[in-house]
């Protein structure tokens, strides 16, 4: 027999959970703002909803607050994270819901940014408002994974992924594509939910892609594309050469003529001179030091067998997806990558499988 704490706890985790997919909705989305969902309940009946705008701004609240169309006095605002309270761009969250009259604030985790953490306490309870964390934490801590490993390592939060034959071959120039169209979609929703994506020129002059989102009525959110370039190599007639748009296009280099790097500039990519390492490689440590500083908060690696080992025997993966095709490739196969999955298997520890509409193929997701 359930009691009536039960069912308190119950309504709370329910509309949390409203707020959590909202959140979900935004990820990668939200530039360098976290991805926040927030819900407005007035006699236990939600009267406004609100998720972080495209590109971080307006915030959840503010969306909530200013699209209702009745009194909020007496109400509750179940956030997604710590409302903020410091002055930036946009004036204090915590401002206008105590404005707004609402009376209680329950959130899910206190917000790691220093211009905010914990502030809100002191803030809403000198104003009487009610305020309350930590429900539905852990499942918080799990949304803002990313956001808590941008603020704290000052680095953008990476997702490998690699399409594998059933032998572990990831090139055959007998089959364009190895995986399936339903891998192809899982690839194209990694595109929208990242707002960068970095390739080596390698793989570039290979497969010459396209590096955007396909998914009809996205295609707006594809990624910036970043590629590793040392000598400027990038061939004239790629995809990417001939399709870039001023500040869509980033290539880091060390060298090139003075005539490539004037045609380049003149196509609007934005060319980063970086330095290498002793074994003539770059650090892409400092890479992904650098490419935070741009902006970029969730990247997407789309790399071949070199790049793809250098960011595992770097440790440099957050999450990697692995679409594996029921197909053997055999003599016709390149490039196995049989050490670089061994590798994967042993660094990553929690692992995860998409088991519906993915047809034949095996989609495992690992994570730290």
């Amino acid at each position: 027999m359930s009691t009536k704490k039960d069912k308190f706890t119950q309504k709370n985790s329910y509309f949390m959970n409203l707020a959590f997919n909202l959140a979900r909705e935004r990820s990668g989305l939200t530039g360098e703002n976290p991805p926040v969902g927030c819900v407005i309940v007035k006699n236990d009946e939600v009267i406004s909803l609100g998720q972080t705008g495209l590109n971080g701004r307006p915030h959840a609240e503010y969306n909530a607050i200013k699209s209702c169309k009745e009194s909020l006095k007496g109400s509750t605002i179940y956030v997604s994270l710590e409302p903020c309270s410091h002055y930036g761009k946009t004036p204090p969250c915590t401002n206008l819901i105590i404005k707004s009259k609402i009376k209680k604030v329950i959130f899910s985790i206190i917000d790691v940014d220093k211009r905010t953490k914990s502030k809100s306490f002191k803030i809403f309870r000198s104003k009487n408002v009610q305020v309350k964390s930590g429900l539905l934490k852990k499942e918080g801590n799990i949304i803002y994974k990313p956001y808590i490993f941008n603020k704290s390592k000052k680095l953008p939060f990476v997702t490998g992924k690699l399409a594998v034959s059933k032998d572990n071959f990831i090139f055959s120039k007998q089959k364009s594509r190895i995986t399936n169209k339903y891998s192809d979609k899982i690839t194209q929703l990694l595109r929208y939910k990242n707002d960068s994506i970095l390739i080596s020129v390698k793989t570039l002059n290979i497969d010459n892609p396209k590096l955007t989102c396909r998914i009809e009525g996205l295609s707006m959110y594809s990624p910036k594309k970043i590629i590793l370039d040392r000598c400027l190599s990038i061939k004239k007639n790629s995809y990417i050469f001939a399709n870039s748009s001023n500040k869509d296009t980033i290539i880091f280099y060390n060298r090139g003529t003075q005539k490539k790097i004037n045609l380049l500039k003149k196509k609007g990519i934005k060319l980063i001179k970086f330095a290498l390492s002793k074994d003539n490689l770059f650090d892409l440590k400092n890479i992904l030091r650098k490419i935070f500083s741009l902006g970029c908060r969730n990247l997407l690696v789309e790399s071949g067998k070199n790049l793809t080992n250098s960011f595992l025997k770097n440790n440099l993966f957050n999450k990697f997806y692995l679409l594996q095709s029921p197909i053997k490739l055999g003599t016709s196969g390149k490039l196995n990558v049989s050490s670089q999955l061994h590798q994967l298997a042993f660094k990553y520890k929690n692992k995860s499988k998409i088991n519906s509409f993915t047809g034949n193929d095996v989609i495992n997701i690992y994570s730290k």
